[in-house]
């Protein structure tokens, strides 16, 4: 349910601030001690200066998608929480007019 609500979220914005045109790419890399989830999109990308608070409340960005849609940001910040509550990290990369990879990584499921 975790992981569903994670890559929902991440899924949802990056469809909401990438053009029709453009497109939304999931990618999962497994490592012998962790997971690597990536949500990328060919969108309008975030300019730098948000990027370290974009998980906070305290973040200002304008949340204004492609087609004028509405957000408040709290789904980032849900899955921040979910994500550490995992003992596990997330992280954005992006650049304004190329668009943005969401990144986390997640412990792996230990082999009985």
């Amino acid at each position: 349910h975790m992981l569903h609500t994670i890559l929902r979220n991440l899924v949802t914005n990056a469809l909401k601030f990438t053009h029709p045109e453009g497109t939304v790419k999931i990618a999962i890399k497994n490592t012998q001690n962790e997971v690597l989830f990536v949500v990328s999109d060919t969108g309008i990308g975030i300019p730098t200066k948000y990027l370290n608070n974009l998980f906070s409340i305290d973040c200002e960005l304008s949340n204004n998608g492609t087609a004028n849609e509405k957000g408040t940001g709290l789904g980032l910040i849900l899955c921040k929480e979910f994500v550490e509550q995992q003992n596990g990290k997330i992280w954005v990369e992006s650049k304004v007019g190329e668009g943005s990879s969401f990144k986390f990584l997640l412990p792996s499921a230990k082999k009985e």
